[in-house]
Parts: C-alpha cells; sequence; structure tokens
C-alpha cells in the first residue's frame, strides 16, 4: 500500500456506518446532503466514535480530537529538510480521475501539476510525480531532496518500473504513454536528488497533499 490504512465513520449519510476505504465512505457522503463523517487511524477509534455523538469529533466543540502533527513546529532538528520537493498524487476512485504535483516544502508553492486524467490510479500519479520531479531538477537542482509518502512509488522508481496491474484502454491511452515515457527517462538517466519517505505519523500530512481525504 502507498498510504497507512485509514478507517471512515459516517455518522450522516446514504448508509451510516464505518468504513475502510475513502472510495467506500464517499459513496456515503457524496451528494448528500449534511453528511458528517470522519477519517481515524484505527478501526477501534473509528467504531468508538460511530457509537458516540458526531459532534465530540467534528465542529468547534469537539472533545476527541488529536492534535494534528506540523512539521513546523517541531524543533529544526526534527524536521523534514526544507529545502526539498513533496510529490502527491490524488485519485477520485481505483481506477479513476488521477492528478499529481509538486510542492516546495518550505514555501508552499506549488511547482508543477498535472491532470486530472481519466481512468487512473493513485500509484500510477506518485510514481509519474515522483520521475517528474527527477526530471525537472536533476540538472538545475541535483541534490534537491524529493519527499513522497508512497512506499510503492519509490520502490517503482528504484526498480524504473511502473508495475501498475490496471490495464489500457481508451480513456487512459495517455497515461500509458506518461509511464513509457517516465521509464524511458530512468533507464536513460542518472540522478542524484535523494528520494526520501515522508514519515506523515510525525510530521503531518506531506505539503504535495490534496486534502481529500
Amino acid at each position: 500500500m502507498s498510504k497507512k490504512q485509514k478507517y471512515y465513520t459516517v455518522w450522516e449519510g446514504v448508509n451510516p456506518g464505518v468504513y475502510n476505504s475513502w472510495k467506500e465512505c464517499e459513496k456515503q457522503i457524496k451528494g448528500y446532503e449534511g453528511a458528517k463523517f470522519k477519517s481515524f487511524e484505527t478501526l477501534k477509534e473509528a467504531q468508538d466514535a460511530f457509537m458516540s455523538s458526531c459532534w465530540e469529533y467534528i465542529g468547534k466543540n469537539a472533545v476527541n480530537t488529536k492534535p494534528i502533527p506540523n512539521y513546523r513546529n517541531l524543533p529544526s532538528s526534527e524536521q523534514p529538510i526544507l529545502n526539498s520537493i513533496a510529490v502527491d498524487a490524488a485519485c477520485a476512485g481505483n481506477p479513476g480521475k488521477m492528478e499529481y504535483r509538486g510542492v516546495d516544502v518550505n514555501t508552499g508553492t506549488e511547482i508543477f501539476r498535472q491532470g486530472p486524467f481519466e481512468n487512473g490510479t493513485n500509484n500510477i500519479g506518485e510514481f509519474l510525480a515522483i520521475v517528474h520531479a527527477l526530471a525537472l531538477f536533476n540538472k538545475t537542482n541535483p541534490r534537491i531532496p524529493v519527499y513522497t509518502d508512497s512506499v510503492t512509488a519509490l520502490a517503482w522508481v528504484k526498480g524504473k518500473k511502473c508495475k501498475t496491474k490496471l490495464g489500457i484502454d481508451k480513456q487512459n491511452q495517455y497515461i500509458f504513454q506518461l509511464i513509457e515515457r517516465a521509464e524511458k527517462w530512468l533507464r536513460e538517466n542518472t540522478f542524484s536528488n535523494p528520494l526520501i519517505k515522508w514519515e506523515t505519523e510525525k510530521w503531518g500530512e506531506i505539503p504535495a497533499d490534496f486534502g481529500r481525504k
């Protein structure tokens, strides 16, 4: 998996309950006026929340909330390298509309964004985002680190191969052209930019996150 498992409590939606994926959660809340939901790190937290009032967990008067980690609040020795690039992808469904982007960790400035593309996956987007950053900075800033929270994409880049199981069709032909181009770049180029796993639990969401969880 590219990201840590999350669980979703839906208090008000089509079918209230606890769901183990954003895709299933989204089905319950999309288009539902007044939907109330929240993500949790463990199944027990999500189940306990479902048995409680939603107002204990959401809204300005919530009492069962955890502090949200933020790397900027940490001592400099515990922060990520600020002079760096963070990449991330988002996908509405699996497969679904996919996009990716790169962000300056220090300033939060968006450096590049691609998509949305039809019928892609999050892992493909993460892979393309890393290669995009490497190709962009390989010559101009060959030492700047690239952060990603995707273990899968890191492995694919290091292996110089996007090992997706997604099939090609009329909708996603362009995505596979991008994959072919990225793999070719990895085979024909070397890079010295460090590829580093983003520590979400310590630093919070990666700066390039699309905020759609």
